[in-house]
């Protein structure tokens, strides 16, 4: 029976979710599981519309903030060794990561 880890990468900065699937890509290829990925899923955009003058004077004019959510979603095989390994990566607090064994 062969399991298989989902792992789904969630981060605003690029270069560290990067970083991140690459250190995985890395220990697939160096213990020789199947690797499937890094898939980029959609990004998310959250904006924020504010109005410039909080006091309502002067002309009606709107700041957008915008903050984007960069997904990546990882399959592998879940052998023993290859999830010890992948444990013990240092993740940067950007970035958060979900697992899921099947």
């Amino acid at each position: 029976m062969a399991r298989r880890a989902r792992i789904k990468l969630t981060s605003t900065d690029t270069q560290k979710l990067e970083g991140v699937c690459d250190e995985i890509r890395d220990i697939a290829q160096k213990i020789g599981v199947k690797l499937v990925g890094p898939i980029p899923l959609p990004t998310k955009k959250l904006v924020v519309p504010t109005r410039r003058t909080p006091c309502g004077d002067g002309s009606k004019t709107w700041d957008k903030y915008e903050m984007r959510v960069h997904k990546r979603l990882i399959e592998i095989d879940a052998r023993d060794r290859v999830m010890r390994s992948i444990m013990r990566i240092r993740v940067p607090n950007e970035v958060y990561i979900e697992m899921e064994i099947k």
